[in-house]
């Protein structure tokens, strides 16, 4: 009998996984690729206190940056954290915990997690803030830091297309984190753009493997720009710009 990971809505999707001080990895980078339906329903649980793996807050008033609005958000495991005025506001007052990853450090992090590596050293962070406290080891000569990798209790993912046994497939540079935060979460949810019956993904195609996901619910996406750049048309001549 084949397995069917779809829910009716986010809400349904998220309520009995959600509680106070859940380790949370979201997908995304900015504003692309965010579930940014499922983080509409864990805002709307109240769930309070939580711990959020993801590369950034996305923008204040969207994205990661709707919990940290509503004070959701206790700790943030990120990378670059420079487009939210709130996460800036709620750091330097004390308020919200901050560990810095280096970009790829975080991405190694958390496909750590999903792989079952419990840790592993990395140049990236040596002899910086990155480092303090963590233990060090020379190999070849070079110092190395040890980072541990992301275990989540649950996993917040986007994708392009899914089928209903959840296998997954990210469009363009939605790819980005994605894939890896899928496979680090004890349980994943995804939400994705289109549902298509099981069997007709082509299997080359597929980003993540249905094993990976628990749960699956088809969202309408708000496609929104973080930073749009125009450029002034060319003048003709004997025109002034």
């Amino acid at each position: 009998m084949a397995i069917d990971k779809v829910r009716r809505s986010c809400d349904d999707a998220i309520k009995d996984l959600v509680r106070d001080g859940l380790f949370v990895a979201v997908g995304g980078f900015g504003l692309c690729g965010i579930p940014e339906n499922l983080i509409i329903a864990l805002r709307d649980s109240g769930a309070k206190n939580l711990v959020v793996a993801s590369n950034n807050a996305g923008v204040d008033d969207w994205g990661l940056g709707l919990l940290l609005q509503s004070r959701q958000i206790r700790k943030m495991i990120s990378s670059y954290v420079g487009e939210n005025a709130e996460f800036e506001r709620q750091f330097m007052s004390g308020e919200l915990e901050l560990e810095f990853a280096p970009q790829g450090t975080l991405a190694e992090r958390l496909r750590a997690g999903g792989a079952g590596i419990p840790a592993f050293y990395s140049r990236s962070g040596v002899a910086t803030v990155v480092a303090d406290g963590k233990p060090h080891e020379v190999f070849d000569g070079e110092t190395f830091v040890l980072e541990r990798a992301i275990r989540a209790d649950l996993s917040l993912v986007k994708a392009w297309k899914g089928d209903h046994a959840g296998n997954l497939v990210y469009r363009k540079t939605a790819r980005n984190f994605n894939p890896m935060v899928a496979a680090c979460g004890r349980v994943c949810v995804a939400e994705v753009e289109e549902l298509v019956d099981t069997g007709s993904l082509d299997p080359d195609q597929i980003h993540t493997p249905g094993i990976f996901v628990d749960r699956i619910v088809q969202t309408h996406s708000v496609k929104r720009i973080e930073q749009r750049t125009t450029l002034q048309p060319a003048s003709r001549p004997g025109q002034s710009r």
